[in-house]
């Protein structure tokens, strides 16, 4: 069983940056497509980034483009997502998510992956 977890989370100020990691397990991490979502108070689950198996392909959420990089570790097992320059409207819960079937068309679809963490909760404070 594939098991995700983040890590990174917490209290940033506007302005500065935000990492996050997302340690995998249970599954050869090569096999798997990564994304980050995201959920703020009262709204649906929304799509930040996603990257294929090797990375190469990487796509972003318009609210991020420009100010936001995700990258995989395969030796590591571990993804990664950077957001410089973080806005109040980027607080929210940030979930990785993984799928061993993603393509670059379906890649921003929550139902294109079949494996979620827990979720580590971001505050951005002007």
């Amino acid at each position: 069983q594939v098991q995700l977890v983040e890590s990174g989370g917490g209290s940033v100020q506007a302005g500065g940056s935000l990492s996050l990691s997302c340690a995998a397990s249970g599954a050869t991490f090569t096999s798997l497509a990564m994304a980050w979502f995201r959920q703020a108070p009262g709204k649906d689950r929304e799509f930040v980034s996603t990257l294929g198996w090797s990375g190469a392909i990487k796509l972003y959420a318009d609210s991020v483009r420009g100010r936001c990089a995700i990258a995989r570790d395969n030796a590591k097992a571990t993804l990664y997502l950077q957001i410089n320059s973080p806005k109040p409207e980027d607080t929210a819960v940030y979930y990785c998510a993984a799928t061993r079937r993603w393509s670059s068309a379906a890649g921003s679809l929550t139902e294109t992956y079949e494996y979620w963490g827990q979720g580590t909760p971001v505050t951005v404070s002007s």
